[in-house]
Protein backbone atom coordinates (compact mmCIF):
# COMPACT_ATOMS: atom_id res chain seq x y z
CA UNK A 1 0.00 0.00 0.00
CA UNK A 2 1.53 3.28 -1.13
CA UNK A 3 -1.38 5.75 -1.19
CA UNK A 4 -3.76 7.15 1.38
CA UNK A 5 -6.63 9.60 1.06
CA UNK A 6 -7.67 12.05 3.75
CA UNK A 7 -11.27 13.16 3.34
CA UNK A 8 -11.39 16.86 4.15
CA UNK A 9 -14.18 18.43 2.11
CA UNK A 10 -16.87 18.81 4.77
CA UNK A 11 -18.25 22.17 5.90
CA UNK A 12 -18.39 21.31 9.60
CA UNK A 13 -21.71 23.05 10.25
CA UNK A 14 -21.93 21.81 13.86
CA UNK A 15 -18.48 23.29 14.55
CA UNK A 16 -19.46 26.83 13.64
CA UNK A 17 -18.32 29.52 14.28
CA UNK A 18 -14.90 27.81 14.49
CA UNK A 19 -15.21 26.49 10.94
CA UNK A 20 -16.30 29.82 9.49
CA UNK A 21 -12.62 30.69 9.05
CA UNK A 22 -10.75 27.40 9.61
CA UNK A 23 -11.50 24.14 7.77
CA UNK A 24 -12.48 21.49 10.29
CA UNK A 25 -9.48 19.15 9.66
CA UNK A 26 -7.12 22.03 10.52
CA UNK A 27 -8.66 22.63 13.95
CA UNK A 28 -6.02 21.94 16.58
CA UNK A 29 -6.03 19.44 19.43
CA UNK A 30 -2.98 18.97 21.62
CA UNK A 31 -1.35 21.83 19.73
CA UNK A 32 -1.56 20.14 16.32
CA UNK A 33 -4.16 20.14 13.50
CA UNK A 34 -6.29 17.01 13.37
CA UNK A 35 -5.20 15.97 9.90
CA UNK A 36 -1.50 16.39 10.69
CA UNK A 37 -1.76 13.49 13.14
CA UNK A 38 -2.94 11.33 10.23
CA UNK A 39 -0.19 12.54 7.91
CA UNK A 40 2.56 11.88 10.43
CA UNK A 41 1.27 8.40 11.25
CA UNK A 42 0.89 7.47 7.59
CA UNK A 43 4.39 8.67 6.72
CA UNK A 44 5.85 6.74 9.66
CA UNK A 45 4.52 3.58 7.98
CA UNK A 46 5.96 4.47 4.59
CA UNK A 47 2.65 5.63 3.11
CA UNK A 48 3.95 8.89 1.72
CA UNK A 49 1.62 9.57 -1.22
CA UNK A 50 -1.41 11.29 0.28
CA UNK A 51 -4.41 12.61 -1.63
CA UNK A 52 -6.59 15.20 0.10
CA UNK A 53 -9.98 16.31 -1.20
CA UNK A 54 -11.35 19.68 -0.18
CA UNK A 55 -14.20 22.08 -0.81
CA UNK A 56 -14.86 24.47 2.08
CA UNK A 57 -11.79 26.72 2.63
CA UNK A 58 -9.75 24.27 0.61
CA UNK A 59 -7.11 26.85 -0.24
CA UNK A 60 -6.37 27.14 3.49
CA UNK A 61 -5.58 23.44 3.57
CA UNK A 62 -3.32 23.70 0.53
CA UNK A 63 -1.57 26.77 1.93
CA UNK A 64 -0.96 25.14 5.32
CA UNK A 65 0.19 21.71 4.12
CA UNK A 66 1.82 22.67 0.84
CA UNK A 67 3.27 19.78 -1.13
CA UNK A 68 3.77 17.76 2.04
CA UNK A 69 7.56 17.78 1.87
CA UNK A 70 7.99 19.10 5.40
CA UNK A 71 6.23 15.95 6.63
CA UNK A 72 8.14 13.64 4.31
CA UNK A 73 5.04 13.20 2.17
CA UNK A 74 3.93 13.91 -1.36
CA UNK A 75 0.50 15.53 -1.08
CA UNK A 76 -1.85 15.92 -4.04
CA UNK A 77 -5.17 17.73 -3.85
CA UNK A 78 -8.56 16.94 -5.30
CA UNK A 79 -10.58 20.19 -5.26
CA UNK A 80 -14.35 19.86 -5.37
CA UNK A 81 -17.25 22.09 -6.32
CA UNK A 82 -18.65 24.51 -3.71
CA UNK A 83 -20.58 22.48 -1.17
CA UNK A 84 -18.50 19.39 -1.87
CA UNK A 85 -19.37 16.07 -3.47
CA UNK A 86 -20.08 14.06 -0.29
CA UNK A 87 -17.90 11.08 0.56
CA UNK A 88 -18.59 8.72 -2.35
CA UNK A 89 -18.57 11.57 -4.86
CA UNK A 90 -15.27 12.77 -3.44
CA UNK A 91 -13.67 9.34 -3.73
CA UNK A 92 -14.91 9.02 -7.33
CA UNK A 93 -13.65 12.49 -8.22
CA UNK A 94 -10.19 11.70 -6.82
CA UNK A 95 -9.92 8.43 -8.73
CA UNK A 96 -7.32 9.67 -11.26
CA UNK A 97 -4.93 10.35 -8.35
CA UNK A 98 -5.41 7.10 -6.46
CA UNK A 99 -3.65 4.53 -8.63
CA UNK A 100 -4.61 0.86 -8.93
CA UNK A 101 -3.57 -0.62 -5.59
CA UNK A 102 -5.77 -0.60 -2.47
CA UNK A 103 -5.76 2.73 -0.65
CA UNK A 104 -6.24 3.64 2.99
CA UNK A 105 -8.88 6.34 3.44
CA UNK A 106 -9.47 8.25 6.67
CA UNK A 107 -11.78 11.08 7.60
CA UNK A 108 -9.85 14.28 8.24
CA UNK A 109 -12.08 15.30 11.16
CA UNK A 110 -11.44 12.36 13.48
CA UNK A 111 -8.70 11.72 15.99
CA UNK A 112 -7.64 8.12 16.42
CA UNK A 113 -4.91 6.04 17.96
CA UNK A 114 -5.83 3.06 15.78
CA UNK A 115 -2.68 1.43 14.40
CA UNK A 116 -2.82 1.94 10.62
CA UNK A 117 -0.09 -0.69 10.36
CA UNK A 118 -2.82 -3.35 10.62
CA UNK A 119 -4.14 -2.26 7.23
CA UNK A 120 -0.91 -1.92 5.26
CA UNK A 121 -0.61 -5.61 4.28
CA UNK A 122 -4.28 -6.45 4.38
CA UNK A 123 -5.38 -9.32 2.16
CA UNK A 124 -8.51 -8.10 0.40
CA UNK A 125 -9.23 -11.46 -1.29
CA UNK A 126 -12.53 -10.91 -3.14
CA UNK A 127 -13.50 -7.87 -1.08
CA UNK A 128 -13.67 -4.31 -2.40
CA UNK A 129 -13.58 -2.63 1.00
CA UNK A 130 -12.40 -3.32 4.53
CA UNK A 131 -13.84 -1.02 7.19
CA UNK A 132 -12.79 -0.34 10.75
CA UNK A 133 -15.70 -0.26 13.18
CA UNK A 134 -15.66 1.09 16.73
CA UNK A 135 -17.95 0.76 19.77
CA UNK A 136 -20.84 3.16 19.54
CA UNK A 137 -20.09 6.57 21.08
CA UNK A 138 -22.72 8.30 23.25
CA UNK A 139 -23.77 10.61 20.40
CA UNK A 140 -24.40 7.66 18.04
CA UNK A 141 -25.79 4.88 20.21
CA UNK A 142 -27.54 2.92 17.45
CA UNK A 143 -24.40 2.32 15.39
CA UNK A 144 -24.14 1.63 11.67
CA UNK A 145 -23.07 -1.92 10.81
CA UNK A 146 -22.19 -5.26 12.36
CA UNK A 147 -19.96 -8.25 11.55
CA UNK A 148 -20.75 -11.91 11.08
CA UNK A 149 -18.54 -14.71 12.36
CA UNK A 150 -16.43 -14.59 9.17
CA UNK A 151 -15.65 -10.89 9.52
CA UNK A 152 -18.04 -9.88 6.73
CA UNK A 153 -19.91 -6.63 7.30
CA UNK A 154 -23.68 -6.81 7.64
CA UNK A 155 -26.18 -3.99 7.19
CA UNK A 156 -27.41 -4.19 10.76
CA UNK A 157 -26.76 -1.77 13.63
CA UNK A 158 -24.08 -2.88 16.02
CA UNK A 159 -20.97 -0.77 15.72
CA UNK A 160 -20.10 2.67 14.35
CA UNK A 161 -18.12 3.16 11.16
CA UNK A 162 -14.92 4.92 12.23
CA UNK A 163 -14.25 6.74 8.96
CA UNK A 164 -11.20 4.48 8.41
CA UNK A 165 -11.30 2.01 5.53
CA UNK A 166 -9.30 0.35 2.77
CA UNK A 167 -10.75 0.47 -0.74
CA UNK A 168 -9.92 -0.97 -4.10
CA UNK A 169 -10.04 2.17 -6.28
CA UNK A 170 -11.57 0.18 -9.14
CA UNK A 171 -14.80 -0.15 -7.15
CA UNK A 172 -15.49 3.55 -7.80
CA UNK A 173 -15.03 3.48 -11.58
CA UNK A 174 -18.70 2.96 -12.39
CA UNK A 175 -19.89 5.60 -9.94
CA UNK A 176 -21.22 8.64 -11.87
CA UNK A 177 -19.40 11.92 -11.27
CA UNK A 178 -21.25 14.27 -8.95
CA UNK A 179 -22.54 14.42 -5.38
CA UNK A 180 -23.11 11.03 -3.83
CA UNK A 181 -23.30 9.80 -0.22
CA UNK A 182 -21.33 6.75 0.85
CA UNK A 183 -23.84 4.76 2.92
CA UNK A 184 -26.13 3.58 0.06
CA UNK A 185 -23.02 2.45 -1.81
CA UNK A 186 -21.85 0.58 1.29
CA UNK A 187 -25.24 -1.09 1.53
CA UNK A 188 -25.00 -2.29 -2.08
CA UNK A 189 -21.54 -3.79 -1.50
CA UNK A 190 -22.68 -5.34 1.79
CA UNK A 191 -25.61 -7.00 0.01
CA UNK A 192 -23.09 -8.50 -2.40
CA UNK A 193 -20.82 -9.67 0.44
CA UNK A 194 -17.94 -7.49 -0.71
CA UNK A 195 -17.01 -5.66 2.53
CA UNK A 196 -14.96 -7.15 5.33
CA UNK A 197 -14.35 -5.44 8.63
CA UNK A 198 -12.91 -5.42 12.09
CA UNK A 199 -13.80 -3.87 15.43
CA UNK A 200 -11.17 -1.68 17.07
CA UNK A 201 -11.06 -0.67 20.72
CA UNK A 202 -8.25 1.86 20.13
CA UNK A 203 -9.03 5.40 21.20
CA UNK A 204 -11.17 7.17 18.60
CA UNK A 205 -13.04 10.45 18.60
CA UNK A 206 -15.39 11.93 16.03
CA UNK A 207 -14.67 15.61 16.59
CA UNK A 208 -18.16 16.72 15.63
CA UNK A 209 -18.90 19.53 18.08
CA UNK A 210 -16.94 22.32 19.80
CA UNK A 211 -17.51 20.52 23.11
CA UNK A 212 -15.89 17.32 21.84
CA UNK A 213 -13.03 19.35 20.39
CA UNK A 214 -12.36 21.01 23.75
CA UNK A 215 -12.60 17.72 25.63
CA UNK A 216 -10.17 16.01 23.26
CA UNK A 217 -7.77 18.94 23.44
CA UNK A 218 -7.79 18.81 27.25
CA UNK A 219 -7.16 15.06 27.23
CA UNK A 220 -4.29 15.28 24.78
CA UNK A 221 -2.66 18.15 26.62
CA UNK A 222 -3.01 16.29 29.92
CA UNK A 223 -1.28 13.31 28.33
CA UNK A 224 1.52 15.51 27.02
CA UNK A 225 2.01 17.11 30.41
CA UNK A 226 2.22 13.72 32.11
CA UNK A 227 4.54 12.27 29.49
CA UNK A 228 1.98 9.65 28.43
CA UNK A 229 1.81 8.75 24.76
CA UNK A 230 -1.85 7.82 24.76
CA UNK A 231 -5.02 9.16 26.29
Amino acid sequence: MHTAMILAAGRGERMRPLTDTIPKPLLKVGGKPLMVYHIERLVSLGICHIVINHAWLGKCIESFLGDGSRYGAKIEYSPEIPGGLETLGGLRHALPLLGEEPILAVNGDIYTEYDFRKLTNLSMNDRDCHMVLVPNPPHHPAGDFSLNADGVVMDMPGYTFSGIAVYRPAVFRDVPEGRAPLKPFFQKLIHEGRISGEVSDAFWCDVGTPERLRELDRSLRAGLDSGEEHI
